[in-house]
């Protein structure tokens, strides 16, 4: 049975300079473009984990989009649920300087009227064999209101990922019916209406474990950077997950990779801080390289006692 992720394909433009950025000069570099959007890179990321991800989405009806579908199905990603319309994909432009990090960003999302049509017309076939659920919770409010229907109707638990919390934040109702939720600490901070920059681990654990039962969230995780993640439950339980040591080229789609990792963990049965550290290893797999997604993992490399076929 497969996880189900229901998200969002992006086209990511990405300009690397060959040396210090200059935000008002002009800058030499490289330009790469790749599959993007947060949907995408989870569901592929969990493909590359060897599992059969069933993905909810769109594309272009276009050479591009052919090229999405073509490399999803080549890594074993169910997109008979992904709509080929005109303008399906969304474009998300990004400079990096020198370390990796992302110092200027814009992005189009796409109109998703055409989820809409496919959560009606296919819902249960969808959602009824699932064994859990991955959403990008800023997607347009009625794909998330069925979603939920379908998880609730199949009793499916439903983990969230963001793309932009300023629309996640008016979500809070459906993030206390959602059994996990991932984000940064940047995000936290606009969840929260706090600023948590400069706060160490232990202490964004306590303050988030405060801030979880009083939300009424029943768990989330928040991701740190170089400073790893924290962890905490509506039963008061928290931790923290340090980051692994890698050597960091481009940081786009780490937080993605976390997710996946994290949901993988919890669908196939493991604690919640045995989930972070999977999520922590394929997100430093994926901050080392210029892809958006992890390398491939057999499961029994992540701990999984999880068939493959």
């Amino acid at each position: 049975m497969p996880i189900v992720v229901v998200g969002n394909v992006f086209l990511d433009i990405k300009g690397f300079p060959d040396n210090k950025y200059i935000p008002a000069g002009r800058n030499a570099g490289s330009v790469e473009i790749v599959h993007g959007g947060v949907g995408r890179n989870v569901v592929e990321d969990i493909a590359n984990v060897e599992l059969r991800p069933r993905f909810v989405s769109m594309v272009d009806d276009t050479a591009q989009g052919d090229d999405v579908l073509r490399k999803l199905q080549n890594h074993k990603v169910d997109t008979r649920f992904v709509a080929q319309v005109p303008d399906g994909m969304g474009i998300w432009l990004a400079v990096f300087d020198s370390t990796g990090d992302i110092v200027s960003s814009i992005s189009k999302r796409p109109e998703m009227d055409a989820m809409v049509c496919m959560l009606d017309e296919h819902g249960d076939e969808i959602f009824a064999d699932a064994d859990s659920v991955v959403i990008e919770i800023d997607v347009d409010k009625e794909i998330v209101k069925r979603v939920f229907q379908y998880a609730q109707k199949y009793n499916k638990r439903v983990y969230a990922v963001v793309a932009n919390m300023s629309i996640a934040s008016q979500r809070r109702d459906f993030l206390q019916s959602t059994d996990c939720f991932v984000c940064n600490a940047q995000e936290a901070g606009i969840l929260f209406a706090a600023d948590f920059e400069g706060w160490g681990p232990e202490e964004l654990s306590e303050e988030l474990a405060a801030r979880v039962a009083s939300a009424r969230f029943p768990s989330m995780i928040v991701t740190m950077g170089s400073q790893g993640a924290v962890y905490a439950d509506s039963k008061g339980n928290r931790g923290v997950c340090p980051a692994k040591p890698v050597r960091v080229r481009d940081t786009t789609g780490a937080g993605d990779a976390f997710c996946a990792g994290v949901a993988i963990g919890l669908t196939y049965g493991k604690s919640m801080p045995e989930a972070v550290d999977i999520g922590s290893r394929l997100a430093s797999s994926v901050i080392t390289q210029l892809e958006n997604v992890c390398p491939r993992f057999l499961p029994q490399e992540l701990g999984l006692d999880v068939t493959v076929d």
